[in-house]
């Protein structure tokens, strides 16, 4: 097709829960191309639900290895019918769901290595996987593993200093640590372990790919100060563990050229890059341009904080990555489940179901809501720990009930200074030049950015991020690309489309919001109190 004809590019693949998708995006950083497959209706044969087997006990999620790989192969052939011209790729990278793992079989990579072009990928990998269904995120049947490893650093808090998180169950230590265990014969078999995002790096590279420092922090295994495998968590995990991981590597890294096969089947040229692939949520971050001091908040079904970070204060909630653009820097993650759920809730009950009334309702309020705050958890919060509803006046006594307007005022603010406050405990300072980005369908909201604006003091700008881990991908392309050259990545995609400027903070709001923030800080902690008892 001619629309594909000459255009020199990078691929941007993002191999995620229930997809896997592709982007091709030219110099000038325009996306030309994009496809995907989606597990469940393109590969019924695995029989996944969004694209995982939830197992009987409910709580071990996994997904078919070969699902992914002959996705891989679905999307390929589909580029080369349509007349793709991939002797024009320069370089690609990619992004993996973050915490699933994939166990290569002895033998496996000299299987990686002799790939024959005549075949497809799928039909000559099936039997180099030592586990043929990978845990992935969703898993959460690691518990026992979780406190043994804490347990063996000296704590939650030891383990999150050294490695970014508490013991969490789907990162992979744990869930490497429960096959150790339970089917010590397929670990004994396997010469390799990959995280979703170096298995697909793998694929292209036609050899094992290392892991990268920014999603290898979604592990419990990666000293994040130091970028090296932690000993005594890898020891608490299972033995022969660093062998069978190899060496972290910058996000940044060129990994080598592409395999062989991919050339003779496909036409790509011999000296197309493999850029280190990485997680998702690092992928989102590159995607959306993020920079020093920023924030990106995803404002969907649950509400999700990305922060660029200096220095880190790694803590008993919320994670700290390595930054995919900058390996002296960090990147945090927070999450927080009561998102837009908690909001279509009061917006029912105090807005008559209609969003106009909720903006008109934060329109009416004054900032600070004359003292009245809420913290609204109908399900319980993961930042912090609270379940309820508590609502106190401007006396700081508990009431049952504010008025509609109150109400929707008191929710919003409340879940905005949440957000600063376990933002600024995980080391964030709201800088000069910090610009937040928000994404997600209460991004729509103008009234609702507006409070944002206010609570952060910075201006708030949208962004559409339908596919920014791989665009991100593709992105991450060109800077390793240019790395070499030591260029940083803001300079790298400064050609890309800029996010539009949403809301700017209304003036006087940081002498109100500085005022409130550590009186909502401490209700936090005295219904934390209250709801568990004494802390440990």
């Amino acid at each position: 097709m001619a629309e594909y004809a000459a255009r020199p590019c990078c691929l941007g693949w993002d191999f995620s829960t229930q997809q896997v998708k592709v982007v091709a995006v030219d110099a000038e950083l325009n996306v030309f191309y994009e496809d995907s497959v989606n597990f469940d209706k393109d590969l019924l044969e695995f029989g996944t639900q969004g694209g995982v087997h939830v197992h009987e006990d409910g709580l071990t999620v996994t997904s078919p290895v070969l699902m992914w790989v002959q996705a891989l192969d679905i999307i390929l052939e589909r580029m080369k019918a349509s007349g793709f011209d991939f002797s024009q790729v320069l370089a690609l990278s990619g992004a993996g769901q973050q915490h699933g793992s994939v166990y290569w079989k002895a033998g496996a990579s000299r299987v990686l290595t002799s790939l024959s072009p005549d075949l497809l990928l799928h039909k000559q990998l099936q039997s180099c996987f030592s586990i043929r269904d990978s845990p992935v995120w969703m898993d959460s049947s690691t518990t026992v593993q979780c406190r043994q490893l804490e347990a063996a650093v000296g704590g939650a808090q030891a383990l999150s200093c050294l490695t970014g998180s508490r013991a969490y169950e789907r990162f992979t230590g744990n869930q490497i640590a429960k096959i150790y265990q339970q089917n010590p014969e397929a670990y004994a078999h396997t010469e390799r372990i990959s995280l979703v995002s170096s298995f697909a790096a793998s694929l292209f590279l036609g050899s094992y790919a290392p892991i990268d420092y920014s999603d290898g922090s979604g592990m419990n295994l990666l000293q994040i100060q130091d970028k090296v495998w932690s000993q005594v968590c890898l020891r608490a995990c299972a033995p022969h563990l660093e062998e069978k991981l190899g060496s972290p590597v910058p996000s940044c890294s060129v990994v080598g050229a592409i395999s062989s096969y991919f050339v003779q089947r496909y036409g790509f040229p011999p000296g197309c890059k493999v850029v280190a692939f990485t997680g998702d949520n690092p992928a989102s971050l590159a995607g959306m341009k993020l920079e020093e001091g920023d924030i990106a908040v995803s404002l969907g079904t649950s509400d999700t904080l990305f922060l660029w970070l200096q220095e880190p204060m790694p803590a008993l909630e919320g994670h700290i990555f390595c930054n995919p653009v900058d390996a002296q820097h960090y990147m945090a993650l927070l999450c927080f489940k009561n998102g837009s759920l908690m909001r279509e809730k009061i917006r029912d009950e105090s807005a008559s179901c209609s969003w106009s009334d909720f903006s008109e309702a934060l329109r009416s309020t004054e900032m600070g809501n004359g003292g009245n705050l809420g913290f609204y958890f109908d399900v319980m919060e993961i930042t912090p720990e609270i379940t309820g509803r508590h609502r106190f006046s401007t006396e700081n006594l508990q009431v049952s009930a504010f008025p509609g307007a109150v109400e929707i005022r008191a929710l919003i603010e409340g879940q905005f200074m949440a957000k600063r406050i376990h933002a600024e405990g995980l080391g964030y300072r709201v800088m000069p030049k910090t610009k937040i980005l928000a994404t997600g369908g209460a991004s729509h909201n103008r009234d609702i950015l507006q409070v944002l604006a206010d609570v952060f003091g910075a201006p708030v700008y949208v962004t559409d991020t339908a596919n920014s881990a791989c665009v991100g991908s593709a992105y991450r392309a060109f800077h390793g690309l240019a790395a070499g050259t030591d260029v940083p990545f803001s300079e790298v995609v400064k050609l890309a489309p800029n996010p539009r400027l949403a809301a700017t903070p209304t003036p006087g709001a940081s002498q109100v919001y500085e005022a409130l923030l550590p009186q909502y800080a401490k209700l936090e902690q005295r219904i934390l109190s209250q709801t568990q008892g004494p802390p440990e």
